[in-house]
């Protein structure tokens, strides 16, 4: 399969692996201008697989927008081998992944596996909304995170992008949940 295949899916997102998310998104903002950044602390998982095994993902997301894309801040909590410490075993900061949202995440994942992507990782967020980080290190020297888009997904990258719209500066680092 011609990777040509995947430019039906534009960059939604930009991510990086942040030894503080609430830090990086508050320099981010002042620096660049994006926000404001929402943040979700231990995001909870309801399944978590690391190169096809079970695995742990407990993590904080500082989520932004910068005109046409998302920022994410990934701040991993715990120790266990992951897609982050694979590209940073000495535990970073640095560029991590961009995110696609696909039409349909299995046939995708086939897609991406088919032009030697392999996955990394797959993970359900509660309520169930699953992604996947295709290792596309090799290639390219980061991870590409594949979301289908449902409406958990959908919402929360309307209410950033929504809030970025008039965004001054003022209250850059707000807290968010799930929930």
């Amino acid at each position: 399969m011609s990777t040509k295949t995947f430019m039906r899916y534009p960059i939604r997102q930009v991510a990086f692996y942040v030894p503080d998310a609430r830090e990086a998104a508050r320099q981010h903002a002042e620096a660049f201008g994006s926000g404001p950044y929402f943040v979700m602390e231990h995001i909870p998982m309801s399944l978590a697989r690391y190169r096809g095994k079970p695995g742990v993902f407990d993590h904080t997301s500082a989520y932004g927008q910068w005109g046409d894309v998302m920022i994410e801040m990934v701040q991993v909590h715990s120790s266990e081998p992951s897609v982050f410490s694979d590209l940073y075993p000495d535990g970073g900061p640095g560029f991590h992944h961009i995110a696609l949202i696909v039409d349909d995440l299995p046939t995708a994942m086939k897609e991406f596996e088919a032009a030697g992507f392999s996955e990394g990782f797959y993970g359900e967020v509660q309520p169930g909304a699953g992604f996947a980080m295709m290792d596309a290190t090799k290639q390219f020297g980061h991870f590409v995170e594949l979301y289908e888009p449902s409406l958990p997904l959908l919402s929360v990258y309307h209410r950033v992008k929504s809030a970025s719209v008039n965004f001054d500066g003022t209250d850059p680092v707000r807290d968010f949940s799930l929930v």
